[in-house]
């Protein structure tokens, strides 16, 4: 028998599949896509169907030489790029310039990189699809017409660089509705009274908060109706109206899919999407695990789907019952209900070997790795196990014609949350009651009114964006990370401590394309486009009609546009910084590797600085002041503003204050356990103190 050549996409694939396949299977990378449309034109006849024009991506061209030279000399090649629109774009490409037969049986996918599942797909090779390879040139194309015939308006009316887009131009407008919500929100004052009671003097009290009046749910909305209701309070007695006991079951959260995964990365882990993608990707790969050599740690990372495959269901069951008892496996296997557009292409993301757990593969990943690893373990483990079970109560204290409520709950049996913790919103309010019986009179200790005003609604998060895009059917699973990613880098949005806001760039991006492109914006019409693409995929609809129906309205507005968008000028803005070679002040300009300092004098001065921040903290070695800069990688450090006399640096922020102990400088740190502490910079000392103590 002769060789056979696998392409995939990266090294790092590569060699974990090449390690299950053997000497007969000569495994090369792509490295990603091979073709696409040319950088430097439109790369698509609008005038002939919209027939793209592929050339050979700059840079890839060795690359293809030497995988055309291994295929000559292999009797079969195989084709197993991501099982997505995207993998199936790139192998239909690969199968172009290998000018391998459509009808050839070359395309071979799988969901986890594991000896079982590639062996399979080998077993198991298919045509390559056109249908998905029409949906993916689909988006493609309609990116391409939107990026190339709105862009160079933008780059005339407002300034070079700039760029709209079919989907990233949508959510950009989610997030400036969102602050102009928030600017032009108006707070309404209302107030919420509490009243804290025990069963008697030496009783440990507990809070009650006051719900309704005759039955009906209260609304005080001034201080005169709070105080005019504390008064009738404290005329009367709190007594036991009514007691609600019983157990409830929590549920467990499903598996997580690409949204979930991202959500839930950014608000436990404070991962961007694009740093969990990219971590995730790396884990589907392959890495190196001791013992076990390169193997892949999680199924396919893009997907939308809950659904999980019953082997790996078996696995979970057997490990759950063997490690925690057969009490905390269900009396069935789950099934999760997925979202209603929902691809189902894939499996739910889950570990490949569920016997590897978290820890015994800590000391072979990189930190990152294995904070993403242990939160994708436990997630896919704790949705196969039983419910949490509750004691819940619920009691209503009477006050004359008003009612208190207080609501407590307790764990009975642990379940899935032996693993994963979440908690509900009503378990937050919930509190410790003691034992009471109806009719019983308590004891009140305190009641108060609190003034409250109605809040706007929450800027959004990473997190929180992608939820809202994925409710509104907004981009796909591939796109999220992208679509943020573009944002931040166009300047259109800043991010500050998890929150996205937008700059006075994207609200004006946003106000033209939403004036002169109402429909590249319209929430429903890009969903809808979104699904249209599904259709393609499902071979449902032609692609060529698709894009026609979309470009034919856009071309009649880039005309409009063209003649109506009036030039905008956006100003610098001006520091306090003083130029040091003419004395102007210094403005903020953006540049490819961020902002820094320009004197606006230029041409005539040249002079440029890099933005610093400075601490109120005075440089451990010789007293200068410190600052804080960031690395060539973008991760932030601090040092000497006297540099280079001084060589004063720290990965953590300096403090003025000086270790008891040893008398080295203190730095400043952070943990889930410790909260915010002091610890002393010397290696050898390990002092710590933590911050607001005496």
């Amino acid at each position: 028998m002769g060789q056979k050549l696998v392409i995939v996409e990266s090294p790092a694939k590569a060699k974990t599949i090449g390690k299950y396949l053997g000497s007969n299977y000569i495994v090369e990378a792509s490295m990603g896509h091979v073709r696409d449309l040319p950088r430097s034109t439109l790369g698509v006849d609008v005038e002939n169907d919209y027939t793209p024009k592929y050339i050979t991506i700059r840079g890839k061209g060795e690359l293809l030489d030497k995988i055309r030279k291994v295929a000559k000399k292999c009797d079969k090649i195989y084709l197993a790029t991501d099982p997505d629109r995207e993998g199936e774009a790139i192998s239909w490409h690969l199968e172009k310039v290998l000018k391998i037969d459509e009808c050839e049986k070359c395309r071979i996918e799988f969901n986890e990189i594991t000896k079982n599942a590639v062996k399979n797909a080998i077993k198991n090779p298919r045509k390559v699809n056109v249908s998905l390879v029409d949906a993916q040139q689909a988006r493609r194309i309609l990116d391409r017409l939107v990026g190339y015939k709105i862009s160079p308006i933008l780059w005339r009316k407002v300034k070079w660089g700039l760029s709209a887009g079919r989907v990233q131009s949508v959510a950009l407008k989610m997030i400036c509705n969102r602050e102009k919500e928030i600017n032009d929100f108006k707070p309404e004052e209302y107030w919420t009274i509490e009243s804290e009671v025990s069963k008697n003097k030496s009783g440990k009290a507990f809070v009650l908060k006051l719900v309704y009046y005759k039955g009906k749910k209260i609304s005080i909305t001034n201080k005169e109706q709070n105080d005019k209701i504390i008064d009738e309070l404290k005329n009367g007695e709190f007594k036991v109206s009514k007691i609600k006991s019983g157990t409830k079951n929590k549920n467990s959260l499903p598996p997580f899919t690409t949204s979930t995964l991202q959500q839930d990365a950014n608000r436990k882990l404070n991962f961007s999407t694009k740093k969990t993608m990219s971590v995730a990707q790396q884990l589907y790969e392959g890495v190196e695990v001791k013992g076990h050599g390169t193997i892949g740690l999680i199924t396919y990372m893009r997907t939308d789907s809950v659904r999980v495959a019953l082997e790996a269901q078996n696995a979970a069951k057997d490990f759950i019952v063997t490690e925690y008892g057969k009490e905390y496996f269900p009396e069935k296997f789950k099934v999760y209900k997925g979202k209603k557009n929902a691809q189902d292409a894939h499996e739910a993301i889950r570990p490949t070997y569920i016997d590897l757990t978290p820890d015994k593969v800590k000391a072979s990943l990189k930190d990152d790795q294995y904070k993403l690893y242990n939160l994708i373990w436990c997630r896919f483990i704790a949705s196969q196990m039983a419910n949490c079970i509750l004691n819940s109560i619920s009691v209503d204290v009477s006050n004359n014609d008003y009612t208190f409520r207080v609501t407590g709950s307790s764990i009975k049996f642990e379940g899935f949350m032996k693993i994963y913790k979440y908690v509900t919103e009503d378990e937050e309010d919930s509190q410790k009651i003691p034992s009471l019986v109806e009719n019983e009179k308590l004891l009140c200790k305190k009641i108060e009114g609190k003034q409250h005003f109605t809040q706007p609604p929450a800027r959004f998060s990473e997190a929180s964006l992608v939820k809202t895009l994925e409710e509104n059917g907004i981009g796909r699973p591939s796109t999220y990370a992208p679509i943020i990613s573009t944002l931040l880098d166009r300047k259109y949005i800043r991010k500050e401590k998890k929150v996205i806001y937008s700059t006075e760039l994207g609200n004006i991006v946003n106000n033209i394309v939403s004036e002169y492109f109402k429909q590249i914006v319209d929430v429903e019409f890009t969903a809808d486009m979104e699904n249209k693409l599904d259709n393609i995929e499902e071979g449902k609809e032609n692609w060529n009609k698709v894009v026609d129906e979309y470009f034919k309205p856009l071309e009649k507005s880039i005309e409009v546009a063209e003649k109506e968008v009036a030039k905008i000028t956006i100003e610098d803005e001006v520091t306090d910084i003083k130029c040091d070679k003419c004395g102007k002040n210094m403005v903020i300009k953006h540049g490819r590797f961020g902002d820094f300092l320009a004197c606006p004098g230029y041409p005539d001065c040249k002079n440029t600085k890099p933005i610093v921040e400075e601490l109120k903290v005075s440089c451990p070695k010789c007293g200068g002041k410190v600052v804080a800069r960031k690395s060539k990688k973008g991760r932030k450090f601090y040092g000497c503003s006297n540099y280079p006399d001084c060589d004063f640096v720290s990965w953590f922020e300096p403090s003025d204050e000086k270790c008891p102990e040893c008398g080295s400088y203190m730095v400043k740190k952070t943990s889930k356990s410790k909260g915010e502490y002091l610890e002393c910079s010397n290696s050898e000392c390990k002092h710590e103190k933590k911050l607001g103590d005496n």
